[in-house]
């Protein structure tokens, strides 16, 4: 593990690999699952400013889940917060492209130039998953292991490419570049 700022890594974001395969697994970790995206508080906002652009890029099993549910939700035990999800499934915010792999429609909407949004903050980082330290405050940043991302491990060991690599924008987004270049001066120590 290594330890930046008030941010623990575990090595495993160093060390694995993984990049994205959507022919193979067609976007499934937006449709799998018990919960939609994590959120923060700042992104519940967001949401609710945006929703009425991004509606014509959503499902109408997505627009109908929003409007039930509301354009976020919170989960009583943990106090999170969680994009809603449609009643089979999937992130209401989510949407198919032509080969029926999963498009986000926030960020549908933000390549259309339409917002100034990328999406979720999780979405754009996962497979790392981050939890805060409640004694310390620290950003607990992991990786996460899901079988529904098999074929991205693979295509990742066949590329070289470690997580943090592949996820360079979504983390520079997230803690900035200083932080991206420790995690580099890290992973040269380690010969990656």
């Amino acid at each position: 593990m290594i330890v930046i700022d008030d941010k623990i890594i575990s090595d495993d974001v160093v060390e694995e690999q993984f990049v994205c395969n959507l022919a193979a697994c067609k976007g499934e970790c937006c449709v799998a699952g018990e919960l939609g995206a994590p959120l923060n508080e700042e992104e519940t906002k967001i949401l609710e400013d945006i929703y009425e652009t991004v509606k014509p890029y959503l499902l109408p099993e997505g627009i109908a889940a929003i409007e039930k549910q509301g354009k976020w939700v919170r989960t009583r035990e943990e106090e999170k917060y969680n994009t809603p999800l449609m009643k089979k499934g999937g992130c209401a915010w989510m949407n198919y492209d032509k080969d029926g792999v999963v498009i986000c429609g926030i960020e549908k909407a933000y390549n259309d130039g339409l917002i100034d949004w990328k999406k979720p903050i999780s979405c754009h980082l996962y497979p790392i998953r981050i939890t805060k330290q409640k004694k310390t405050g620290f950003d607990m940043v992991n990786y996460e292991r899901w079988v529904v991302c098999k074929a991205a491990c693979k295509n990742g060991k066949a590329l070289k490419v470690p997580v943090f690599r592949f996820l360079k924008d979504a983390i520079i987004r997230k803690y900035g570049e200083e932080f991206y270049r420790a995690l580099e001066e890290y992973a040269k120590t380690k010969g990656i």
